[in-house]
Order: C-alpha cells, then sequence, then structure tokens
C-alpha cells in the first residue's frame, strides 16, 4: 500500500493509471460521470442497436451512483457509490467503447479484470456508506443523458478531493 495521497485529474490518461498500485490511495478532481443500473442497460441497448452511444465517454471516468436531489446548498444532498458488480455484464463494453476509469464499492468479476487489462483501465474503490460525505466533494452536477431515469440518469460531475483507492489495475490484477 501506498505511504502517500496521489492526485489524479479527471479525464486521465492510460500513462498516468499504469503508474498506479494496488491499494494506492488517491483523491479525484476534476470530471466523472455517474451512471447506475438502469443507465447501464440503456448503454447496453444502444451499443447492440447502433454499436455507438449518443454521447462520447471515450477517456472518462464512472462512477456507479444514484445522487438523491440537491440539499444544504449542495447539488445533491448525498452521492455514495453503489454495488459495482450489478454492472459487471455491461462493463467490458463501456471499457471497450472507452470508458478509462470506473468507480464504485465491492469485488468484480474475472470479465471486468479481463477487460481492465485489454482496454488499459482501472477500477476504484471509494468509501459505502458515507454518502452525505461524499456530496460536499462534488462541486458542481449536469444532467447529460434520460431524465426519465432520475437519480439513474447520466450525469457529469465537477468532483474536488474525492477520495478513492485502486482495486484493479491495467494490468488486471484485483485488490
Amino acid at each position: 500500500m501506498a505511504d502517500s495521497v496521489t492526485q489524479i485529474n479527471l479525464p486521465v490518461d492510460a500513462e498516468v493509471l499504469s503508474e498506479l498500485t494496488i491499494g494506492q490511495e488517491l483523491r479525484l478532481f476534476g470530471s466523472i460521470y455517474t451512471m447506475r443500473d438502469a443507465g447501464h442497460q440503456r448503454c447496453l441497448e444502444l451499443l447492440q442497436e447502433t454499436g455507438e452511444l449518443p454521447f462520447s465517454l471515450k477517456g472518462q471516468a464512472l462512477f456507479y451512483a444514484g445522487p438523491t436531489p440537491a440539499a444544504a446548498g449542495r447539488p445533491f444532498g448525498a452521492i455514495g457509490p453503489t454495488t459495482a458488480s450489478r454492472m459487471d455484464n455491461i462493463a467490458p463494453l463501456l471499457y471497450a467503447a472507452g470508458i478509462r476509469l470506473t468507480l464504485g464499492k465491492g469485488r468484480r468479476s474475472a470479465a471486468v479484470q479481463q477487460a481492465c487489462r485489454q482496454y488499459q483501465s482501472v477500477y476504484l474503490t471509494t468509501i459505502g456508506g458515507a454518502a452525505a460525505l461524499l456530496a460536499k466533494k462534488v462541486l458542481s452536477a449536469q444532467l447529460i443523458a434520460w431524465p426519465d431515469l432520475g437519480p439513474e440518469a447520466l450525469y457529469r460531475l465537477e468532483i474536488k478531493d474525492f477520495p478513492a483507492w485502486l482495486a484493479i489495475d491495467c494490468q488486471g490484477r484485483q485488490l
């Protein structure tokens, strides 16, 4: 485990990701997208129908989260990670479509490990059960697609000093 915290500016390139080590403590800054189960299903349908998404996520970071409505002067009252394994059946397709980094909680499947290796992507974990605290790290939020999905819609967030740990590296090794 690393002795110090590493700052990662999002979006991030593959070279930076390749230098990270399993268990390394990180702080994320910049743009990250949110999506959960229903959004992933929509992505799958679009990829199967057209082979592409109506927006580019190439090189981007994706946070498995469903935010609550705005509160306390923040864009969201709470935003915490959801169990990432629920997205494992679609995640390799999103890595193939260009997602560079995913963020959630819990272990991932062998297929996700293989996709991280194949596409030089990574999976990070963050603190579960601290959604109100994590919401303080969100500076702004913009709805990008699928407002009918409510908290499972695709949002782009600007985050600052967001805590995370490397759980799957670019070689597919899992913490």
